[in-house]
Formats: C-alpha cells, sequence, structure tokens
C-alpha cells in the first residue's frame, strides 16, 4: 500500500516536531519533508512533490501560508493542503479555500481529528464542515451584495454632470460649500442647487452621507484621480 507522503510547513520547531511524531505513528503515512517558512515549502513541495501538506498561515508574513499555498497549487493541483491554525478567523478560511486547500486543523485538534482530515483530503474528500460551509455562503453574499451596491453607484456616478462631479470630488475631499462657490466663481444658490441635484440622485438627505457613502465603497482613489 502506498504511503501518503505528507509535509509539515509550521515556523515554530516545537509544533513541527509534535505533527511529525504524529505522523510517524501511523502505518499509513510518511513525514517526507519539514518546512520553517512559506518561501521554504514552495520549493520543496516542487521537489519532494508531496501528497498532503500541512501548512501554518502566520510565519514569515501574517499570511505567509496562503501565499505558499496558492503558488504550490499553481505548479502543482495535484498536492492536497491542509491549513493550520491557531484559533478560526472567518476571513483567513475564507481566503484559504477560495486559494484552493482543502481543510483546515486547529493545532489543538485531536490526534484522530488530524489524520483523519490528511487521509480524507488524500481521498480527495472534499468535507466542508457545516459552520465552515455557512461562513463561506455568507461571506459570498456579502461580496455579491457589495458588487451589486458598487454597480449602483458607478451607476449614479455616471448620470452626474461634469459639473456636479467635480463638485461631488470637492466635498469628497473635505471643502465646504463656500470654498466651493469661491473657488468656481459663483454663487452659493448655484452650488446649492448642484447639491440637491446631486442628492436626488443618491436619493440621500445631506452630502455628508454621499460622501460616508463613497468612502464606505473605497472610492478614493477614484475620486481623487479625478479631482481638479
Amino acid at each position: 500500500m502506498e504511503k501518503i507522503k505528507v509535509m509539515m510547513v509550521d515556523d515554530i520547531e516545537d509544533i513541527r516536531e509534535y505533527f511529525g511524531s504524529i505522523l510517524e505513528k501511523e502505518l499509513d503515512m510518511e513525514l517526507v519533508a519539514k518546512a520553517g517558512s512559506g518561501a521554504e515549502s514552495i520549493a520543496l513541495a516542487k521537489e519532494l512533490k508531496p501528497h498532503v501538506i500541512l501548512m501554518d498561515i502566520l510565519m514569515e508574513s501574517p499570511t505567509a501560508g496562503l501565499e505558499a499555498a496558492e503558488q504550490i497549487l499553481e505548479d502543482n493541483p495535484d498536492i492536497k493542503i491542509i491549513i493550520l491554525t491557531i484559533q478560526e478567523d472567518d476571513n483567513l478560511l475564507f481566503q484559504a479555500y477560495c486559494v484552493g486547500v482543502m481543510d483546515y486543523i486547529l493545532k489543538t485538534d485531536s490526534v484522530s481529528y488530524i489524520t483523519d482530515s490528511i487521509r480524507n483530503v488524500y481521498q480527495n474528500q472534499f468535507l466542508l464542515r457545516p459552520h465552515v460551509a455557512q461562513k463561506i455562503v455568507g461571506e459570498l453574499t456579502r461580496l455579491k451584495e457589495q458588487q451589486k451596491s458598487l454597480l449602483y453607484v458607478f451607476n449614479i456616478m455616471s448620470s452626474l454632470t461634469n459639473s456636479e462631479f467635480e463638485i461631488l470630488c470637492l466635498f469628497f475631499n473635505g471643502s465646504n460649500s463656500r470654498d466651493i462657490a469661491k473657488s468656481r466663481f459663483v454663487t452659493s444658490t448655484t452650488i446649492k442647487s448642484q447639491i440637491n441635484s446631486i442628492l436626488h440622485k443618491f436619493k440621500m438627505r445631506n452630502i455628508k452621507e454621499v460622501v460616508h457613502l463613497l468612502k464606505k465603497m473605497k472610492f478614493d482613489d477614484f475620486m481623487n484621480e479625478h479631482s481638479l
């Protein structure tokens, strides 16, 4: 019977030794390498082509494990990767599954849970834990809603006249009505009329709400790029 070739990646030697001792006791598993960084794991994976990699997330950088996993899977998509983490982080887990990892293990999980996970992913069994699936669905829904919101805001922005857009850029960058009227050599009444038009298109009560929306939607670069 072919043994499952496993590589252990963690920047803490004691953790590498701990997981190594677990794997050495399993008759159907073989520890083929230990790596102390994401960069080292990429090189070893390319050379040794393990079946399964246990990959820590936080090493030489906060997301070194995710970056290494992405590169390894790009080089060899047949390798199965299990993320190692200290505690569940919804955002990191979502990123990990998007990269292509097949499971995650808490470093405090039981030995049987760890070895079962290795066997499952080796057999290409992608079994999302119910609470993880729920989190991923929730995150996908949030991203979809955000995408719809961005499209909605862009549609409104495209309906603004050049003058309205220029005025909105000035408000976005901290100017007030009096300063804008003075810099544009127009009356406050003219500025007020254009503000009302902007508010009507955004369906908002005041210009501060519009600016808050644009900042929340991360329009900073867009507004600054097109400001006067």
